[in-house]
């Protein structure tokens, strides 16, 4: 599996703060199936981080990996706070890209409204670069609002689910969010936004099994990842994939509308 957004170099951000945190943190990917790592710090005003830097910090954390037999891969990434994008130089986003492909990893914020997201997306598009929102189901104004993240994935973005939302790690709403997402397909990836190996460890593969969605798990962890890395289109999602409904109150609500914004 390749794990798209992942907290894993150390002393950069509010992940790891040493090596052997970030060594811990590789070995449990490791051990849960993942073989790759595109490392996403946070390049936002509380942390400042920039392309250069990112990418010093990996090839040295990929020469620690070798000498400790840990058998996964890190590649170069960052999660963009969208309140940050505008002042970033073209040429720092195309290098701030997923693994050096055409994605950015774009981190919606944590209230109420995105007023500007859609135009900040547009923009990026615009110019060529593709975009996939980190944790969509933990944004308040997409919980509010789920036509605006509708519009968003027909333009053609896409949207990177944390794993850990599926089974209730960030509480009963957001997980029942999530599945409804991954019910009405607005959902691409699914990626642990792990920041240590214990209080906020990888996992994938377990997750989705325990949310009833084993059967997404190929697509979501290994097709779709693999192509946005390499610059691809990306695969259709199977038509079958296991899912179990969430409750009925938030999907009923949910469907209702997307199918308002369908009719529209």
């Amino acid at each position: 599996m390749i794990d798209l957004h992942c907290h894993v170099l150390p002393g950069i951000d509010d992940g790891p703060a040493t090596l052997e945190e970030s060594l811990a943190l590789a070995r449990a990917e490791a051990a849960g199936g993942v073989r790759e790592i595109v490392a996403t710090p946070h390049v936002s005003w509380d942390h400042p981080n920039v392309s250069a830097d990112i990418a010093e910090r990996v090839v040295e954390l990929n020469g620690h990996l070798r000498e400790a037999g840990i058998e996964v891969s890190v590649r170069p990434g960052a999660e963009l706070a969208f309140t940050r994008i505008a002042d970033i130089p073209e040429p720092e986003l195309a290098a701030l890209s997923l693994g050096g492909g055409p994605w950015l990893l774009v981190e919606p914020p944590f209230t109420p409204s995105v007023v500007g997201l859609e135009n900040v997306v547009a923009g990026l598009r615009a110019r060529g670069h593709e975009v996939v929102l980190a944790h969509p189901e933990r944004c308040p104004a997409f919980q509010r609002d789920p036509e605006t993240l509708r519009r968003l994935v027909s333009s053609g973005v896409a949207c990177s689910i944390t794993a850990g939302s599926l089974v209730g790690r960030f509480g009963r709403h957001v997980q029942r969010f999530a599945l409804a997402l991954v019910a009405e397909e607005l959902v691409h990836n699914v990626a642990s936004d792990a920041h240590d190996d214990s209080r906020r460890p990888p996992g994938l593969a377990a997750e989705l099994e325990r949310a009833g969605l084993a059967g997404l798990a190929p697509w979501a962890t290994e097709a779709v990842p693999a192509a946005m890395l390499a610059g691809e289109p990306l695969p259709a999602r199977p038509e079958s994939i296991g899912l179990v409904v969430p409750p009925a109150g938030l999907f009923s609500q949910l469907r209702q509308r997307l199918a308002r914004g369908r009719a529209a």
